[in-house]
C-alpha cells in the first residue's frame, strides 16, 4: 500500500484537514446550523464567521467493540434471592432510580451541544452554496484570452519534473517480459526435460550436463535484459487550450425617494449587501454598477449607494433609461453576461409606469440574462408591479417579489439565485 507523506507547511493550522474532513462528514448539520444562525443576525453582519451549536446526538457514529464473546459464568456475592434459571421481574413505572446525587430538575427536556466556530471563509461558503447566477453562460472575448493547462497523454521526451513513473514502469515490464519471453519458455522446458531425465534410470549424464549449461546460459539471457532504458520513460505531455472568459456586470438599482423610508431603505441596503457579497464569493471577473435615483438617476460607487441620504420624488424610468445607456455604451452583448437587481417600495409616478415597461420590454430585457426586482412594502401593489407584471409575462427571466420585513430578505434572495437545473 501506497503512503503519501505531505510535507506542506502548515505551521499555525495543523487541524486543517482534519477540520475539512469534520465539515464534509456532519454538512447538512452544520449547514442546518447555518440557516438557523442566520436568521439572527444582520446581513449586514453577515462577513464574519459564526459560533454554531451541533446536537451531539447528531454526532454519533457507529463504533464497533471487541466483546468477551462465548458463554461465561459470573458469581455475585451477597445473592440470597436468585438462583440459575430464575426470571426477573421489570421495576414498577416510575420507580427507577439513578445513580445521581442531588435534587431532580423540572425545566423539561434538554440535550448536550456541540459547539463549532466557522471562519468567515466557511460560513460564505456553506451559506452561499446552492446560490448561482441564473442563465450564466461563457462568452469568447476577442482582446482577452485565456488558457488553461490540460493533458495530453504521454510523449517520449520532457523535462525530468514531468516523468510518470507508473506508465515508465509500466512500460519497462512489458518490454522486459516481450524480451525474455523466449529465454522463459526455453528455460521451462529445458527444466521439465531435466526433472524428466533425472527421474529415469540410467541417468544420461551428457544430456543432463548439456541441459544444466543450457538453463545457466538461458537464466543469464534473462536477468541481462535491462530493468529500465531510457526509451522506457515516459513523460506527462500537457497542452494549452484556449478557455472563453467568463464575465458578468450586475446592476443595482434602488429607490431613495421620499417615500423610501429609513426602514425600507434599510432593507434595501440589506439585500444589496447580501447580493454584493455572493457575487464577490463567486466570480472573479464581475462588475458591480451601483445606480440610486429620485426624480433623477445617478450613477454612484458603492460607499454613496448605501450610506448617501440625498432624496426627492419618484421617477424609476430615469434609473432604466440610465441602465440601458450604461449597457449599450460600456458593456456589449457579445462580451458581458448582463445581470440587474432593483429594489423599491413600488411607489411611482402613475405616467411614469408604461415608460418604465416600455423600456424593459424594447431596451433592456431582450439583452440581460436574469432581471431581479423586490418591492419594499406591506401594502397592496401599485402602478409599477402592475407594469412590471406585464414585463414578466413576455419574459420568463424576470423575476419578482414582495418583502415586508428583514426575514424576507433571506427567503427571496435564496429563491431568486438558487442553483438551477441545467
Amino acid at each position: 500500500m501506497a503512503t503519501f507523506i505531505d510535507r506542506r507547511l502548515d505551521g499555525k493550522n495543523k487541524s486543517s484537514v482534519n477540520r475539512q474532513r469534520f465539515i464534509r462528514r456532519f454538512k447538512g448539520q452544520i449547514k442546518k446550523a447555518v440557516t438557523e444562525a442566520m436568521n439572527g443576525r444582520s446581513i449586514t453582519d453577515m462577513d464574519t464567521g459564526e459560533k454554531i451549536n451541533i446536537p451531539a446526538r447528531d454526532l454519533s457514529e457507529p463504533v464497533f467493540g471487541h466483546g468477551p464473546g462465548g458463554r461465561r459464568e459470573a458469581i455475585h456475592p451477597g445473592n440470597r434471592d436468585f438462583t440459575p434459571g430464575d426470571r426477573i421481574a421489570r421495576p414498577p413505572p416510575g420507580g427507577g432510580g439513578g445513580t445521581g446525587k442531588g435534587q431532580a430538575s423540572n425545566s423539561g427536556e434538554g440535550e448536550d451541544d456541540f459547539v463549532f466556530e466557522l471562519s468567515r471563509e466557511e460560513f460564505l461558503e456553506l451559506f452561499f452554496e446552492d446560490l448561482e447566477l441564473p442563465n450564466l453562460v461563457r462568452t469568447q472575448l476577442a482582446k482577452i484570452t485565456e488558457f488553461k493547462s490540460v493533458r495530453a497523454g504521454f510523449t517520449s521526451a520532457g523535462a525530468p519534473a514531468n516523468i510518470d513513473i507508473v506508465r515508465s514502469l509500466k512500460g519497462a515490464l512489458a518490454r522486459r517480459m516481450a524480451l525474455a519471453a523466449p529465454y522463459t519458455r526455453r528455460l521451462r522446458e529445458a527444466e521439465e526435460e531435466l526433472q524428466r531425465l533425472l527421474a529415469e534410470a540410467p541417468v544420461d549424464e551428457i544430456r543432463v550436463q548439456a541441459l544444466i549449461e543450457e538453463i545457466e546460459h538461458l537464466r543469464a539471457r534473462a536477468r541481462a535484459v535491462p530493468f529500465i532504458d531510457t526509451f522506457d520513460l515516459r513523460y506527462a505531455n500537457r497542452v494549452k487550450q484556449p478557455q472563453p472568459t467568463t464575465q458578468a456586470v450586475m446592476f443595482c438599482i434602488m429607490d431613495v425617494s421620499g417615500s423610501m423610508d429609513r426602514a425600507r431603505k434599510d432593507l434595501g441596503k440589506r439585500f444589496f449587501t447580501l447580493l454584493y457579497l455572493f457575487l464577490k464569493r463567486n466570480y472573479e471577473k464581475i462588475e458591480v454598477v451601483f445606480i440610486r435615483h429620485h426624480t433623477v438617476a445617478k450613477e454612484v460607487d458603492e460607499q454613496e449607494f448605501f450610506y448617501s441620504r440625498e432624496t426627492g420624488g419618484t421617477v424609476v424610468s430615469s434609473a432604466l433609461q440610465l441602465a440601458g445607456d450604461i449597457m449599450a455604451e460600456r458593456y456589449p452583448v457579445a462580451s458581458w453576461n448582463l445581470y440587474i437587481a432593483q429594489a423599491s417600495d413600488g411607489d411611482n409616478w402613475h405616467h411614469d409606469s408604461p415608460a418604465c415597461r416600455d423600456i424593459l420590454l424594447q431596451r433592456i430585457m431582450p439583452f440581460v440574462r436574469y432581471y431581479s426586482y423586490i418591492e419594499i412594502t406591506p401594502d397592496r401593489h401599485q402602478s409599477l408591479w402592475e407594469a412590471y407584471e406585464e414585463v414578466q409575462a413576455a419574459h420568463p427571466h424576470f423575476a419578482m417579489r414582495q418583502i415586508d420585513g428583514p426575514a424576507d430578505i433571506y427567503p427571496v434572495f435564496r429563491d431568486l439565485f438558487r442553483r438551477r437545473a441545467a
